[in-house]
């Protein structure tokens, strides 16, 4: 199998030709590619130097380089990779054999640290509270669903269409995998601190945050009942709310002193069922899309399964048996 490592950078001269060595040594046939996403330092002459292919990418954002490699590099393998040093190299062949024997299409390497510098107190909290939320969501059965050390099947790279532009690329990565039902699994690998002069590009509130609205984002595309349905009963509770006085008022007296009240109230309870009604319509939209994206994600072969050459090969010595 022809397997390519994806390193996505951003000023990281200080660790980058560490990380290509590593996985030299560690995966000796596969092909590095480095990703200069705009950097100011040495980035990719270290790079180079080092012995990995490097191209650049001029959109900034971690999710537009992806997008970009995804795209560019062919293989059946892919392990991609942050480019500072912090995931072990030596892990990458026990993660592709896992995969593969597990016939999967996504592994996760799921952070063990020893040094509490290496993962903030702040990112483990925000890790465990975003990935609950998506958990909960998308029935997500993963613990570090922020990895950014993972390892696909070229029908997961291929069959993947997305528009995270930063950080929040690995959030849609993992609800790809979960909407189209895709075999995925975890290992344990060891985190560690970053080398020296290396500088963390995540800012854990602001990135956060992002993270937060793209899954909000997903939850309206791939969910849009429970999102359209969550705002109608939002909005009838309000009405209901608004309108309980007015309505007992009117069972009393037969009147409507407040009436500007009955039409806020009425207004409201109306666009909750607009909500609704497009949540049920948007459900339906949202099904046919999702049957269209699993045919095209099935007519790639994954990674146990044989190439037409394979099939090719078996024909041609079944008629020199029969024969």
């Amino acid at each position: 199998m022809k397997i390519a490592v994806l390193v996505p950078c951003y000023n990281e001269e200080a660790a980058i030709a560490t990380v290509v060595k590593d996985f030299h040594a560690a995966l000796p046939g596969a092909a590095i590619y480095v990703y200069d996403n705009n950097s100011k330092d040495q980035t990719s002459f270290r790079a180079a130097e080092a012995g990995a292919v490097v191209r650049n990418e001029s959109r900034q954002g971690k999710g537009n380089v992806v997008r970009r490699m995804f795209a560019d590099v062919e293989a059946d393998i892919y392990v991609l990779v942050d480019g500072d040093d912090t995931y072990d190299a030596g892990a990458a062949p026990r993660m592709i054999a896992q995969m593969i024997a597990e016939g999967g299409d996504l592994l996760t390497a799921r952070r063990i640290h020893t040094d509490a510098a290496a993962y903030r107190p702040g990112h483990v909290l925000g890790n465990r509270l975003l990935t609950g939320l998506t958990s909960l969501l998308f029935n997500v059965h993963l613990s570090d669903m922020l990895s950014g050390y993972r390892v696909f099947s070229r029908r997961f790279v291929k069959s993947f269409p997305f528009t995270a532009e930063g950080f929040a690329i690995e959030t849609e990565l993992t609800v790809h995998a979960v909407r189209l039902m895709m075999p995925m699994s975890e290992m344990d690998t060891r985190y560690k601190e970053r080398p020296v002069g290396s500088v963390s590009k995540l800012n854990t509130y602001r990135d956060g945050f992002r993270i937060l609205g793209t899954i909000g984002y997903l939850v309206r595309e791939e969910r849009p009942l429970i999102f359209f349905a969550t705002i109608a009963f939002a909005l009838a509770a309000a009405a209901s709310l608004i309108g309980a006085p007015v309505v007992h008022e009117y069972f009393r007296t037969g009147l409507v002193p407040r009436l500007p009240t009955g039409v806020l109230a009425t207004g409201l309870m109306v666009i909750a069922f607009l909500s609704l009604t497009c949540g049920l319509i948007l459900d339906t939209v949202t099904r046919g899309r999702w049957e269209a994206k699993r045919m095209a994600y099935l007519a790639i072969p994954g990674p146990q399964g044989p190439g037409p050459q394979d099939l090719d090969e078996g024909r041609s010595g079944s008629r020199q048996r029969s024969s």
